[in-house]
């Protein structure tokens, strides 16, 4: 079988706190949702459906 790699969804700091499935996927793909943790990379993993998401370059993420 060939997997094509989708490339990550790119979020700035706007779009946080992040969550999967996000506004743009469509309802039949829905799954739970759940709020992703960005590691130190800037790189965060759906658990659900895989999607990866990542910070644009100069995000600050701002931790209250």
């Amino acid at each position: 079988m060939n997997h094509k790699k989708v490339p990550a969804v790119e979020l700035e700091a706007k779009d946080l706190p992040a969550h999967c499935p996000n506004p743009a996927m469509p309802l039949w793909s829905s799954h739970p949702r759940v709020f992703l943790d960005f590691g130190h990379d800037g790189l965060a993993k759906c658990p659900y459906c895989g999607t990866e998401y990542m910070l644009k370059p100069g995000t600050v993420v701002s931790h209250h």
